[in-house]
């Protein structure tokens, strides 16, 4: 029997070699062989997941989640990418539930202007037509918007007045107030845009503001840390500077933290959507610290927002970055992020970019954020296996049988006392060579997610987010895996998302451990997660 390789190789030699291809005219037979095997080694790559989204092909780096919106019945995402022989361009995606989606032609990209198009947001305006807001790239150009009106989308169509926000440098203005003044914002990162009273309001980034004014210790105060910079419109074309938006609080922020990849809109009060908590929820990332958010109040005759809150979604690194959130038809607001932690070796595989699982956020009874994934994700579980509940002494382990490891979903209750640390291991070979701990810590009253042992790529990190369980509450837990991703999920009120690299092929047990205290599972699920990505 003649080899794989050796076959591939025989195929090679009797069929000529594609010549440079445009995508029109005739397609070359070398173009569908060479599609073929891409698609193959996609599936056989053992880090590439299976149902969080991923970049179907290409430089994924950085590849943010730009653009959504939600329009005649279907949840369109964009993502940034850099295009092979091109630049920086958005790739288009659209969904009826959220996990299954078809692929648009890239919506903006080179050329009107830009060399490539970096961050920014989207919006849905009264009479169908989607605007994109995005940063034009490179140097002095500022901000510039794209528009659609076709059912689908698919054809975009940038702004004459590009940019309707003029840099004077790199993601910088400098201009005068109209007293003369000198006068500084950003002209980077739009948020999504909004309509208020006839007019239209965006916001923009403060990250080469800062860089410039504010890294030194005796910086002007107005220049230091977050920041974002708002301007209004009544017709999209002609924006005017309204100010800064928010104060920051230096008791929630650091100096070093930037406001980019803004997204602002009204946060529902359950995770179901329907009527509007009276909130607005502001999420953004710091580059050095990665994703959070602020929750608070929008006062729509001043037009500034006054945060209640603050909270984080990286807490180590910046592995959780670029959040991009629209509110859909059932008035649920649904956010993505992009994973920054890639493996090794560039392109080799022909791949990079993955993002968490789509979250639904609303406001909790106390006034702070809620999370969970969204509900749609349940049409992928397979093969439900309930586990006997279990009361493990410390240092104690147990082995759940029969769970599809590098696939699943898992539901797990412990009983409230809880003392020490409880929890789940994940990707974990048979003799403890490689492991991720995802687990409840009682006595420093946080969720942690270790990843020290996960395997031989990757940021192994310890990551911890605060969690504080009432009295007498359960630890409930929701953890996701997905070949190279692991989400957990605490409570609703907490969760962590990382990439992992396991280098063994036995790394795929799942075990409930405790330490430091006898720990009650009461309830334990499992489904193997069905595969939604088309390769």
């Amino acid at each position: 029997m003649i080899g794989k390789a050796a076959a591939e190789e025989d195929k090679a030699k009797t069929e000529p070699a594609a010549e440079q291809w445009s995508g029109e005219g005739a397609v070359p037979t070398e173009v569908v062989r060479s599609t073929r095997l891409l698609r193959e080694r996609l599936l056989e790559d053992s880090y590439r997941p299976g149902y969080h989204f991923c970049l179907p092909e290409d430089n994924g780096v950085p590849g943010d989640p730009n653009g959504c919106f939600f329009a005649n019945g279907r949840y369109h995402l964009m993502y940034l990418y850099k295009r092979a022989g091109g630049g920086f361009c958005w790739g288009h995606i659209s969904s009826k539930d959220l996990i299954h989606w078809r692929h648009h032609p890239d919506a903006i990209g080179p050329g009107d202007g830009d060399v490539g198009c970096f961050s920014g947001g989207a919006f849905l305006d009264d009479d169908g037509a989607a605007y994109l807001s995005y940063w034009m790239l490179w140097g002095d150009k500022g901000i510039g918007l794209a528009k659609s009106s076709d059912r689908h989308y698919d054809k975009w169509e940038k702004l004459a007045a590009n940019p309707v926000i003029k840099s004077t440098e790199w993601g910088i203005t400098e201009t005068k107030d109209a007293d003369g003044k000198p006068l500084i914002y950003g002209s980077a990162d739009p948020s999504n845009i909004w309509k208020k009273d006839g007019k239209y309001y965006m916001l923009t980034g403060n990250l080469l503001v800062l860089n410039k004014y504010g890294r030194k210790k005796d910086s002007p105060m107005e220049h230091q840390g977050d920041r974002l910079y708002l301007f209004e419109s009544t017709d999209l074309k002609k924006w005017d500077y309204r100010g800064v938006f928010y104060e920051r609080n230096p008791k929630w922020t650091e100096q070093s933290e930037d406001n980019m990849c803004p997204s602002f809109l009204p946060l529902p009060s359950s995770p179901d959507g329907g009527k509007a908590s009276g909130k607005h929820l502001m999420l953004f990332i710091s580059h050095n610290k990665g994703c959070q958010y602020y929750v608070g109040d929008y006062d729509t005759k001043k037009d500034r927002f006054t945060a209640d809150n603050h909270g984080r979604m990286s807490w180590v690194d910046n592995t959780y970055f670029a959040p991009e959130a629209l509110v859909d038809d059932r008035g649920r607001q649904i956010m993505w992020a992009w994973l920054t932690d890639n493996p090794g070796g560039g392109m080799k595989k022909g791949w990079s970019g993955v993002y968490g699982l789509p979250r639904s956020l609303w406001l909790g009874e106390d006034g702070t954020l809620r999370m969970r994934p969204v509900k749609e994700l349940e049409m992928l579980r397979c093969d439900e296996a309930e586990f006997d509940p279990v009361t493990l002494g410390d240092g104690k382990q147990t082995t759940l049988g029969d769970v599809v490891g590098d696939s699943c979903e898992l539901e797990i209750t412990v009983d409230s006392p809880i003392k020490g640390q409880c929890g789940v291991k994940v990707r974990a070979s048979a003799g403890g060579e490689e492991e991720t701990l995802l687990y409840y810590d009682a006595n420093e009253k946080s969720l942690v997610f270790d990843s020290t042992k996960s395997g031989v790529e990757g940021r192994r990190k310890v990551e911890k987010a605060p969690l504080e369980l009432k009295d007498g509450e359960p630890l409930k837990l929701r953890v996701f895996v997905d070949k190279s991703v692991v989400e957990v999920y605490a409570n609703d009120r907490q969760a962590i998302c990382r990439r992992v690299y396991p280098g063994r092929d036995d790394a795929l047990g799942v075990e409930l451990f405790s330490k430091g205290g006898e720990a009650k599972f009461s309830t334990v699920k499992s489904w193997e997660m069905m595969p939604s990505n088309p390769y």
